[in-house]
């Protein structure tokens, strides 16, 4: 058995290059990124704040200790603080998406690297480079074996997640290059998160970044003291791939081939509607239909065209995609999704209550969408939109959309992420004078000591 072992294994390749990256050598795109997922992920904890699914983990935790919960009085242990923080980014389905995956960078990645860091006195540009390295790995990893693990029912944010923040906690806190290999190794047993939740919008997923963001740190603290971890943890026979997408026939070459020489993250995109980032296209489509002028009585069927890959999370069963039971499980059903688009002019945080997916309107409209699969789609390396509409007077309209609005097409301004910030804190109950100081907090976070207690309470 030894003897079919790599002499360098992917994780030591891996390893190796990372341990060469310094924090000023980032380019000044990667670091505006990390800045962007800084201001997104902030907000993001905010505005879930007081939610159940947030309280609920907050009164399931007994380690308290001296890191912060952003939005929470109460502080935590490092894991606690990243469990935490990591499910309220993801909660609300609002967070940043890597097309290519896809999956979900910042709520997993920032939340334990800011911990990491809070709780081991490292300083603004070790959390920058831990971000931006966590970041590019997780996003990397996603394209091994493109929509494999999703198939095997998997959820890939919570899969790589955990081996993203690794190697980002890792590379904050200063571990060697063995030490990160054994990291890497460790996270990869505590790779865990099932898709189940889609049968009856359960909870688990907005977990699964938390989850992941807390093991990334324990991984490294026992690597850091010198447990030792598989270094085949990513190739090998029973590695992670065999483990999460059926397959060690991966290609490899997309983690470490030009890891560091291009970054995949400066493509990655922020979200202008709560929901699951497939449908965005399509809420766009709608609403041009809807600005034409046409109204929901003129409907006679709505028909998309969609990715053959999405279908299993977002279109099916269809009866219930366009009758979603509560309103966490209308934010992976793209029928209800659009019709909310069309019927409302926009998709917002309240339309995904329990009482919104009651809406006499928006259900009229969402019973007479269907779809057809579209075998050229380029989904996941681009999500895309279409909207046949055949109207009562035999007339049909058609909207396209060849890209995610927020995305490298056309990506959020700062500008934008910062109004999304506001309106995110807003709704988690602070005013305006609060969401300035942490603005001001957070833009000078990297040049200086991890000081977040102006974030708490």
């Amino acid at each position: 058995m030894d003897a079919q072992l790599p002499a360098t294994a992917l994780a030591e390749q891996l390893a190796t290059r990372i341990a060469t990256l310094r924090p000023d050598a980032l380019p000044a795109g990667v670091r505006a990124k990390c800045e962007d997922l800084l201001i997104d992920v902030v907000g993001l904890c905010v505005t879930a704040r007081n939610e159940d699914y947030v309280q609920a983990v907050l009164a399931g935790l007994d380690d308290d200790g001296p890191c912060t919960a952003i939005g929470h009085t109460r502080t935590l242990t490092s894991a606690g603080a990243a469990l935490v923080n990591g499910t309220a980014t993801h909660g609300e389905d609002f967070d940043d998406t890597f097309e290519g995956g896809p999956v979900h960078a910042g709520a997993v990645v920032v939340p334990a690297v800011l911990a990491a860091c809070e709780r081991h006195g490292r300083k603004g540009p070790d959390a920058m480079l831990g971000i931006a390295i966590g970041s590019e790995v997780m996003c990397r990893l996603s394209t091994v074996v493109p929509k494999a693990a999703h198939k095997a029912g998997f959820h890939p944010t919570a899969v790589y997640g955990v081996m993203g923040a690794t190697a980002g906690v890792a590379a904050a806190l200063g571990l060697t290059q063995k030490q990160t290999v054994d990291a890497l190794g460790i996270a990869g047993s505590m790779a865990a998160g099932i898709i189940e939740y889609l049968a009856e919008g359960t909870w688990t997923k907005r977990m699964h970044p938390g989850w992941a963001a807390q093991s990334a740190i324990r991984a490294a603290l026992l690597a850091r003291a010198g447990f030792l971890g598989p270094r085949t943890v990513f190739e090998g026979v029973h590695g992670l791939f065999h483990a999460f997408a059926h397959t060690t026939k991966g290609n490899y070459d997309a983690l470490i081939g030009d890891f560091a020489e291009r970054w995949v993250i400066e493509t990655l995109a922020f979200k202008p509607y709560p929901c699951g980032t497939m449908a965005h296209p399509y809420i766009d489509c709608a609403r041009r239909l809807a600005a034409k002028g046409i109204k929901p009585s003129d409907v006679k069927d709505l028909v998309c065209e969609v990715g053959e890959g999405t279908v299993h999370r977002l279109w099916e069963p269809l009866a219930a995609k366009r009758r979603p039971q509560n309103g966490y499980a209308a934010k992976f059903a793209t029928p209800f999704i659009l019709a909310t688009g069309f019927v409302k002019g926009g998709v917002g945080l309240d339309a995904f209550t329990d009482d919104a997916v009651k809406d006499p309107d928006v259900l009229a409209l969402a019973a007479k969408v269907s779809y057809v699969i579209d075998p050229n789609n380029p989904y996941p390396n681009a999500f895309t939109g279409h909207i046949r509409a055949v109207l009562n007077d035999g007339r049909v309209v058609e909207e396209r959309q060849p890209h995610f609005r927020g995305g490298a097409q056309e990506p959020l301004t700062r500008a934008d992420l910062e109004e999304k910030f506001v309106l995110n804190a807003r709704h988690g109950g602070w005013d305006a004078a609060r969401s300035t100081a942490a603005l001001k907090l957070l833009a000078k976070l990297y040049d200086g000591g991890i000081e977040l207690s102006g974030l708490r309470g």
